[in-house]
């Protein structure tokens, strides 16, 4: 007869080996329930908010506040978003910045960590603290330094072109006085420096991942390329490369991720929201939510539209991976 206090030990011994099955197999989630009820509090709930806003016509705090009620409008903010010229002009500008600062991004990355890889230990780590230097700075202090370079009276760059012979000025550029050049004036120049501020600010974290990459790849295989007479830019594309195709396609998902995202650098470059040629979603969002008259319903939808852009370049490179899986 089994007694009410019947030793633990005792009644470990009687579980069946299903039910013990079960109770590890619950025992991940538990572990991972309170990070997951950070995540739901901290970004869920916030992104459900938007949702909820971009069907609302929101034009004032009182109704953030809740003191007024939220008009209905369905996906009116949607049809006016879409159907506005303009969003295909910013939608055109954010997919080619994403473009170009992926593909910038991933190649200078990609060099670094080679040059890391090839380097010795004390060199590796003095090169690698100094790129790290621009990963660890802040995007709005960085942002403000490179503005501060372009500035048209005394930034550094301006300081460089002046200091050019004014015939060798004259006969390249067209012009031998650069005080007073706007450098953020023409889309094709804000854009250019805009880019150089994000790859600058990008790129070590590709090149310290592309290392951690390079590190787990066997030395033997390019050993035996090279004996065979493989030369550096075969040996990466038919050994390194494909090993580390795993590691690409999470760094290109990230910096796709980022690109599409980039606010601060924009804002602080531009100097807030009125140069709208140079407007992408990011801004655009922030611009019709905040900008009077606010209109937050519309800031919104345009903030989930980005999101939905952004969830279908992850979604497809998860199915990509999980192809390759399947193939393999």
């Amino acid at each position: 007869m089994t007694t009410l206090t019947e030793a633990p030990e005792a009644a470990a011994a009687r579980e069946t080996p299903a039910r013990r099955r079960r109770r590890v197999d619950r025992l991940p989630y538990l572990l991972l329930l309170p990070c997951l009820v950070i995540i739901g509090v901290l970004l869920l709930w916030p992104l459900g908010q938007v949702v909820v806003m971009s069907f609302h016509q929101l034009n004032n705090v009182r109704q953030l506040r809740g003191d007024r009620e939220w008009p209905w409008v369905g996906l009116g903010n949607y049809a006016e978003i879409l159907g506005d010229p303009f969003f295909l002009t910013v939608l055109r500008n954010t997919v080619l910045f994403a473009v170009a600062n992926v593909v910038l991004t991933m190649i200078l990355g990609t060099l670094v960590g080679l040059l890391l890889n090839r380097l010795g230990r004390r060199m590796a780590a003095f090169v690698a603290s100094c790129v790290m230097l621009a990963w660890a700075t802040p995007a709005l202090t960085g942002t403000i330094v490179w503005k501060w370079i372009f500035d048209d009276t005394s930034g550094l760059v301006t300081w460089l072109f002046n200091a050019l012979p004014d015939g060798l000025s004259q006969s390249l550029f067209g012009r031998s006085d650069w005080t007073g050049y706007g450098w953020f004036n023409s889309p094709l120049l804000f854009f250019s420096i805009l880019t150089l501020v994000v790859v600058w600010h990008s790129f070590p974290f590709i090149a310290v991942s592309v290392l951690a990459g390079l590190k787990s790849v066997p030395s033997e295989l390019h050993e035996a390329a090279r004996v065979d007479g493989a030369g550096p830019w075969k040996v990466f594309w038919k050994i390194t490369f494909p090993l580390l195709r795993p590691v690409f396609g999470i760094l290109v998902v990230l910096s796709t991720i980022w690109d599409f995202k980039v606010f601060t650098q924009q804002f602080v470059l531009a100097g807030g929201t009125q140069d709208r040629p140079t407007f992408m979603l990011s801004i655009y969002s922030y611009a019709e939510a905040f900008s009077p008259p606010p209109k937050y319903g519309l800031g919104a939808a345009i903030a989930v539209i980005l999101t939905l852009i952004l969830l279908l370049v992850t979604g497809l490179y998860v199915r990509m991976v999980l192809k390759q899986e399947e193939d393999a």
